[in-house]
């Protein structure tokens, strides 16, 4: 008899036991799919695109479309800020909306200044123009903010998902050794790039943004690396190319979709640059599209630089 009760009590252990493990692995699988779950910012970027190519397709009948389409650029691309965000989050559980907000909220200004000084640039040079811009101040400076603003953020959440992906993993090279050369050469050469444009009558300069496109990275970065901050330098000294694979590749994705929604916004940007005119990307000249790779590292070399400057303890 006592035998049989402890049979039944084993039994009973064994199956509490279990039951306890089953409710343990349902809790950790319901946080993880929580934690992995595609964020409503998400959606929220799905319905701003849709909307805004709405907005497109419909301008020419609709008062209210047309309207809406002068803000397609703003639009289309909060709209994939958030959804590639979304994604990263969806695929790691940890994104830069999510769980990186500081760094978010510095790189929306900091977008804006960077971008503001390649307007300035193009005051001498003249290589684009906008056309079909609002006419009222107010909604002009706030739809072109809230523009500028998409630049950084958008070249570096395509990079951080290409990482996710693991797209570059293994891509590597053998280990740069940075000499002072390397250091004073690259600001040398930098500082002349980023001059000539300036200095050279406008009916030369007009030729040369591509100096002006590669010109900060080459001045900036070695500032960057001999400063210790996070640099694309010392990525090629550790032979590790991911990163720097990731942001140009970025660059292209985010030029070609810069160029595929602005063509047929109806405020938009047109090129005047003095080549390839008749080979087009869409509004942009087949040359000129190059300089999208090239573009997202200088973005990024500028925001290490800012972050030096600002001294802010940001996490990467």
């Amino acid at each position: 008899m006592k035998l049989n009760q402890f049979k039944k009590l084993v039994d009973c252990l064994v199956r509490f036991n279990k039951i306890y493990n089953m409710t343990i692995e349902n809790k950790m699988k319901s946080e993880v799919q929580k934690k992995y779950a595609f964020k409503l910012h998400g959606w929220i970027g799905i319905f701003l695109i849709v909307i805004a190519e709405l907005a497109v397709i419909f301008q020419h009948g609709s008062y209210v479309a047309h309207r809406i389409g002068v803000w397609t650029t703003p639009l289309c691309w909060w709209g994939y800020i958030f959804l590639i965000d979304a994604i990263i989050f969806r695929l790691k559980g940890n994104s830069l909306i999510s769980n990186r907000r500081r760094n978010f909220l510095l790189q929306l200004p900091l977008s804006i200044i960077i971008w503001l000084l390649f307007e300035l640039y193009n005051l001498h040079l003249v290589n684009w123009k906008y056309i079909g811009l609002p006419t009222n101040p107010v909604e002009l400076c706030l739809g072109m903010g809230l523009a500028f603003a998409t630049i950084m953020p958008g070249m570096f959440l395509t990079a951080e998902l290409l990482d996710t992906l693991r797209i570059f993993d293994r891509f590597y090279i053998a280990k740069l050794k940075v000499t002072n050369r390397t250091i004073y050469g690259g600001i040398v050469l930098g500082f002349f790039f980023v001059m000539a444009p300036l200095l050279l009558p406008q009916s030369s300069a007009k030729y040369l943004f591509g100096l002006v496109w590669t010109g900060f990275v080459l001045l900036i970065e070695p500032i960057v690396y001999s400063s210790r901050g996070d640099s694309l330098l010392r990525d090629l000294e550790n032979g590790v190319l991911n990163r720097i694979l990731s942001l140009f590749t970025a660059g292209f994705i985010c030029g070609f979709l810069w160029e595929f929604w602005n063509f047929w916004a109806p405020s938009k940007w047109i090129y005047t640059a003095p080549f390839m005119q008749d080979l087009k990307i869409f509004e942009m000249p087949v040359a000129g599209f190059l300089g999208f790779g090239p573009f997202a590292w200088e973005y990024f070399v500028m925001y290490s630089f800012a972050r030096l400057l600002l001294r802010r303890d940001l996490e990467k």
